[in-house]
């Protein structure tokens, strides 16, 4: 039998609705064991327990708002098409595009209409994409889930139900930093009440709270290790501006065009605004001064580009 590939990306799509659901309700059963079921009795009970659960719920509750704010919108914001009308700006002798230095990149806003880069440090030559069937631009990939070429595309997620791509890898990062925060704090909380399943203690509550809470520690534990394992590769790739398409793509390629330093990295991620780092938005002004941040423009480092011209 011949492998249907549109069936497998019509599955995919399928499966990302229902991995919505699966979060909400993880999300729910967390809530239930650790709010409900445990730590607001706890509160109301007094004593030491009760000073321990005020700040404990405080703070899962800040968490889980910013866990949910982020999620919420790598689900909702578009990674970032090819617009319409783009055209790569082509050398009039050599025919290929003059990618921006580093020099350019804070000098470079938002507001041209030209675009500015057109080729690929790692490919001179204009790519063109024959099923959506127009140029693509620098670190654009096309998404078999989608349909469609997405900007800097990272990957496609079935748990967001969406590619995560230029304009939302921020909130995907910080989606992951929140959830590997509350589900730490989660396992911590109900790690007492998990070890009195192995020991003679008495444990509190109704056959459904244990249960609750059992299932609660096991599940958060799982994706708190698992989280930060692909948190470490995810900041690994910011530290070198790279996506995890072109982490595989660039294995041949010894310097990588791309990367301005730490630092400049960094902020062609999250920007320039400190107080914006660990909110899922940017400052109007970052979205004015930083063109990367619109998937269109990325600068380069200019020492490497003439090397490769050579």
């Amino acid at each position: 039998m011949a492998w249907n590939a549109f069936k497998l990306c019509t599955a995919l799509r399928a499966l990302g609705y229902i991995m919505v659901v699966i979060v909400v309700g993880i999300v729910g059963l967390t809530y239930y064991a650790v709010v409900l079921a445990n730590y607001l009795p706890a509160l109301f009970g007094g004593g030491l327990d009760a000073v321990i659960a005020f700040p404990l719920l405080i703070l899962f509750h800040f968490l889980l708002v910013m866990l949910l704010w982020s999620y919420f919108n790598v689900v909702l914001t578009d990674p970032g098409g090819v617009p319409p009308n783009w055209r790569p700006t082509l050398d009039e002798e050599g025919g290929q595009g003059a990618p921006l230095v580093e020099s350019e990149y804070s000098n470079a806003g938002l507001g041209s209409n030209q675009p500015v880069v057109a080729s690929d440090p790692a490919n001179q030559k204009v790519r063109f994409c024959r099923k959506c069937n127009h140029s693509k631009p620098p670190r654009c990939h096309h998404c078999s889930v989608c349909g469609r070429c997405v900007l800097k595309m990272d990957h496609h997620c079935v748990w967001v139900v969406n590619c995560v791509g230029a304009l939302n890898y921020k909130y995907f990062l910080l989606f992951l930093f929140y959830t590997f925060l509350e589900t730490t704090l989660v396992t911590l909380s109900l790690l007492r009440y998990f070890m009195a399943f192995f020991t003679d203690e008495e444990i509190a509550g109704t056959l459904g709270t244990i249960a609750a809470s059992f299932i609660t520690f096991v599940l958060n534990l799982a994706f708190a290790l698992s989280v930060l394992g692909f948190m470490i590769m995810h900041l690994s790739l910011v530290a070198s501006n790279t996506t995890t398409i072109e982490a595989y793509e660039k294995k041949t390629t010894p310097k990588w065009h791309y990367d301005l330093g730490r630092k400049k990295n960094f902020e062609q991620v999250f920007g320039m605004d400190k107080w914006y780092w660990f909110i899922p938005a940017y400052s109007e002004e970052d979205v004015r001064r930083i063109p990367a941040l619109q998937g269109i423009d990325y600068p380069t480092r200019p020492e490497l580009h003439a090397l490769q011209q050579l």
